[in-house]
């Protein structure tokens, strides 16, 4: 749509509007796109198409040609394995005994049985020969009243063909139309005794150009006469004409639009036709190309409509802002009108907008922070609660050793509680890896061990691929404590206790395995309903309640939850043996979502 404006009294001025303008310059970014597309359909769809299917019709040429020739080289291994019996040149060097002498006989029926032994159960010829020096037939393997008796007419013209000299044998065709395959019978001297003729099964020819689809297939000699053919031919039928081509294959049109695709045999110099329609051969690339214009024409429709549709609503507020401005006049002074010097809404929306996420963004950053806060001092309020317990029990132990007069151990356990509360009390708000929690384990175990000396047995597992995982401090010795301080209370010595890490997929798994009494019935649901009331650590702050034996399980699980989440799994199950003691398992995943 074009208007014109009027610009004072000066009618000669014209120019499009702003919507004219924005139409015409997608319409013709359109029309570039689309003819971009126009040109890669038919460079890098249509003509890859039509040039795959004229090859198809090529290779099929080739593989009619390729089927005379397999057939073609089993008659010639058949030669083959005659000519390799020694006894074939004896009697053929025997003199020229006639057919009906006891001599000829003898040598006819000793040649069939060669032949016979070489032809095996399978039979795809239609008679087989062997004659003399001078052509004469000496022996038949069938004996069809329609055989040659002679081959001294084609003896004279065989010196003039090509396949005679180069692979040994050649293709005769014969008067009644029939071919013979014939071999020179001679010896690794280069001596000559006769010759062997095969008759070529026509069934078996006429096979390779059967099933052609909607194409008609020839097969023709170096004369240019039909070998076989798909269709019948009529006595006086001609066939088509074919064009000739200085290369061995290739495909052409012929006048009839007619595609022709050719094959010429090196082997045995026929020449394979495969004619095809022009409307067979090229129909699934004139069903692209109608698609394809198809649907070009209806996306350059849409796109008009959508691009006209869309100019109006982007420029509507354009255009209310003009129908504002033109009502104005001394009566109604009191519209309103934007204050600001340009008009393009787009811009102000998105400043707008931005502004919006910036004070979104500053909200949610405050937020971030307070929660990081909360979660921080709940962390350090849980952890505080289990560090005292455990400095006390250490010290306790310590004490015991010392009365004993055991400065050794003392010194020794007095390492141990300094290299543990170096890592209590070294950046708290941190989390540390598996492999120091383990340590720190290690490092408590070898502590209340001096005091249990043989009758404490404990493993650990270490593996480099524990430095992958993170945990709050404080998480595993927790568990180790309770196991001493009350799993033990009923049960002989030696005391085990296993910590077992499994990762896998993504998961990773602790175990915390005791000999010990186990739970009492009962107390491992108390537990779980506790950890599920606690609320990640609010009933424990609530309660005030930190000893091992009572809430210092839910406040190690609490700890875990405000780092892990809902990705979280905590179990705790007794033996199925009464009296084997407990395991306490943790599960989380790897993907940590950290505060």
């Amino acid at each position: 749509m074009v208007t014109f404006i009027k610009r004072g009294f000066d009618s000669s001025k014209l120019q499009a509007s702003l919507q004219t303008k924005f139409l015409l310059t997608f319409v013709i970014l359109l029309l570039i796109v689309l003819g971009c597309f126009l040109v890669y359909v038919n460079v890098l769809v249509i003509q890859p198409l039509k040039e795959k299917t004229e090859n198809e019709k090529q290779m099929m040429a080739a593989k009619v040609s390729d089927q005379l020739n397999l057939y073609i080289n089993n008659q010639n291994q058949l030669s083959q394995r005659i000519l390799s019996n020694k006894d074939v040149f004896q009697l053929l060097s025997g003199g020229d005994y006639s057919g009906v002498t006891i001599e000829g006989l003898t040598r006819s029926r000793k040649l069939k049985d060669f032949m016979f032994q070489a032809i095996g159960p399978s039979l795809n010829i239609e008679d087989m020969m062997i004659y003399d020096l001078k052509g004469t037939e000496i022996a038949s393997y069938i004996g069809y009243a329609g055989n040659p008796t002679s081959l001294a007419a084609f003896l004279k013209e065989s010196k003039s063909m090509p396949t005679w000299s180069r692979s040994g044998y050649t293709l005769y065709r014969q008067p009644n139309g029939s071919i013979s395959f014939v071999r020179t019978i001679m010896n690794q001297n280069g001596q000559v005794f006769g010759y062997l003729a095969i008759q070529l099964d026509q069934a078996f020819l006429q096979q390779s150009v059967s099933g052609l689809g909607d194409g008609e297939g020839f097969i023709l000699d170096n004369e240019g006469q039909v070998i076989a053919s798909s269709v019948p031919l009529e006595e006086e039928e001609e066939i088509p004409v074919f064009r000739e081509f200085a290369a061995d294959s290739g495909i052409y049109m012929d006048n009839q639009d007619n595609y022709v695709a050719y094959y010429k045999s090196p082997d045995t110099g026929w020449t394979s036709y495969i004619i095809t329609p022009k409307h067979f051969v090229l129909g699934p690339v004139d069903s692209v190309k109608y698609i394809s214009i198809l649907l070009i024409t209806s996306l350059m429709l849409f796109s008009f409509v959508y691009i006209y549709i869309s100019a109006r609503r982007l420029l509507l507020p354009i255009r209310k802002l003009r129908s504002q401005i033109l009502r104005i006049n001394y009566s109604n002074m009191n519209i309103k009108l934007e204050a600001r010097s340009h008009n393009n809404e787009l811009i102000q929306l998105n400043e707008a907008f931005q502004e919006l996420l910036e004070r979104l963004q500053g909200s949610i950053d405050r937020e971030k922070l307070a929660l990081h806060e909360e979660v921080k001092a709940r962390n350090s309020a849980l952890q505080a609660q289990i560090a005292p317990h455990f400095i006390h029990n250490v010290l306790y132990l310590i004490s015991i050793a010392a009365q004993e007069g055991k400065n050794a151990i003392v010194s020794e356990m007095c390492k141990h509680l300094s290299d543990s509360l170096r890592y209590i009390v070294s950046s708290p708000y941190q989390h540390v890896t598996l492999t120091e929690e383990l340590r720190h384990t290690q490092h408590y175990l070898s502590l209340v061990q001096q005091n249990f000396e043989d009758d404490l047995e404990w493993e650990i597992d270490e593996d480099e691929a524990f430095d992958l995982i993170e945990l709050p401090r404080l998480v595993i010795q927790p568990f180790v404590e309770n196991c001493i301080e009350h799993a033990f209370r009923c049960t002989d010595p030696p005391w085990r206790i296993k910590v077992r890490v499994k990762v896998y997929n993504g998961i990773w798994a602790i175990e915390i395995t005791d000999n010990g009494d186990g739970f009492e019935p009962g107390r491992i649901q108390e537990i779980l309903d506790n950890i599920h009331e606690s609320d990640s650590g609010v009933y424990q702050l609530q309660n005030n309640t930190s000893a091992i034996g009572n809430m210092g399980i839910v406040n190690t699980v609490n700890r875990l939850k405000l780092m892990y989440k809902n990705r979280l799994f905590f179990n705790i199950y007794n033996h199925s043996e009464e009296g084997k003691g407990a395991t306490v398992q943790l599960i989380a995943s790897l993907t940590k979502d950290f505060y």
